[in-house]
């Protein structure tokens, strides 16, 4: 199937009252999974490369994404890909290039005022060249906590930014965190439904790996429209990999211990997706 963009599958998502599942890649094996996972249930999905991916990659983009797009142009089902969490503006300008449709560009660490114009330039560049762009406002697991006073997105604030910075998504932070390990995030669904209302383009939930089904449910009946995903494929990988070293501790063929792993992979994958599609 060709590949197609963010944009296309973040607009039939938000038509359908749906999520689009968008997860970050670090190998062959969490790209093979998540297609995996996503054409067993007949769904499309997004390809995140992020820019700690490329780092440690050798801080080529190149070689990732072309094995992503090999990937997603053999698919089932539509396929994006969307470079994330960007703050290296030399990167940035690889995106159109190297395959992507869309960029995640992060100022979010920035004060207020340097987010914004540093978010603007990034916008102009990227339309200019077709690009669908995504940016952060308020701190998603930021250094204080995310339940921590003043790291939540304020709606008014949210307006404003989305109306100068002309982004196309905004990336919220309504209590989730990046990283997590265990699935105990509570979201704040009033908040969430006070941004929805704010501002006229997609809301993107990061650091979703720690939020219950139940939670992330309610989430995309409150207007989230994509959901990042990382974490969550690393643990699945990283814990089948440990049990089959253990059940068979002279195996030195990697095949047999990254195939327990990407099966683990595409199993949560697709527990994700689904979960993303509420009746």
């Amino acid at each position: 199937m060709p590949l197609t963009t963010t944009a296309d599958l973040v607009t039939r998502a938000a038509a359908a009252r749906r999520a689009v599942a968008a997860f970050n890649i670090i190998t062959l094996e969490h790209v093979e999974a998540v297609v995996e996972g996503a054409e067993s249930l007949g769904s499309p999905v997004v390809l995140q490369v992020s820019e700690n991916a490329v780092a440690f990659r050798r801080g080529d983009v190149r070689p990732l994404a072309r094995a992503a797009l090999a990937v997603a142009e053999q698919a089932a089902v539509p396929v994006a890909l969307h470079l994330d969490h960007v703050r290296d503006d030399t990167l940035l300008k690889q995106a159109a290039d190297a395959g992507f449709s869309s960029v995640m560009y992060d100022a979010s660490h920035l004060p207020y005022g340097e987010n914004l114009a540093a978010t603007r330039a990034a916008v102009g560049w990227a339309h200019g060249e077709g690009l669908w762009i995504e940016a952060e406002l308020g701190e998603i697991g930021g250094k204080r906590g995310a339940h921590a006073p003043g790291v939540r997105t304020d709606p008014d604030e949210a307006r404003t930014f989305v109306a100068d910075s002309g982004v196309d998504a905004l990336a919220v932070a309504v209590g989730s965190t990046h990283a997590m390990t265990s699935r105990t995030a509570v979201l704040d669904h009033a908040l969430l439904a006070r941004l929805a209302r704010a501002v006229d383009v997609p809301l993107v939930l990061h650091g979703s790996s720690g939020v219950p089904d139940g939670e992330l449910t309610a989430a995309v009946v409150g207007g989230i429209t994509k959901v990042n995903v990382g974490t969550a494929l690393n643990l699945a990988l990283t814990d089948a990999i440990r049990v089959h070293l253990a059940e068979h501790p002279h195996a030195v063929d990697s095949r047999a211990y990254l195939g327990a792993g990407r099966e683990a992979m595409t199993r949560t994958a697709a527990r994700i997706i689904r979960v993303l599609s509420p009746p």
